[in-house]
């Protein structure tokens, strides 16, 4: 028996006044089209027009999760710093 890869995306959305939204998916264009429907995040739900400014992808959804949660932690700067690929994505431990 093979063992299925499972590909998941770690994504940040940027809004009209300049917020960063993180998330995770396993399809990335069905979920950003979700948001830009307003069927996505609560968060992003009027905040139109909305632009996919980062993605990465990563081998599992446990991965996804973990990276999300240091993510949503750092700062906006650091954030920033990601998307122009200036830092690397914080470490798992």
């Amino acid at each position: 028996m093979t063992e299925l890869k499972s590909d998941w995306t770690l994504y940040l959305i940027r809004t009209p006044s300049n917020s960063l939204y993180c998330g995770i998916t396993n399809n990335l264009s069905r979920r950003f089209e979700m948001h830009k429907a307003g069927k996505g995040a609560k968060y992003l739900r009027g905040k139109e027009p909305l632009t996919l400014v980062w993605s990465h992808n990563v081998e599992s959804k446990s991965q996804a999760l973990k990276y999300e949660y240091r993510i949503k932690k750092m700062t906006k700067a650091s954030k920033e710093a990601l998307i122009n690929n200036l830092v690397a994505l914080p470490a798992l431990d």
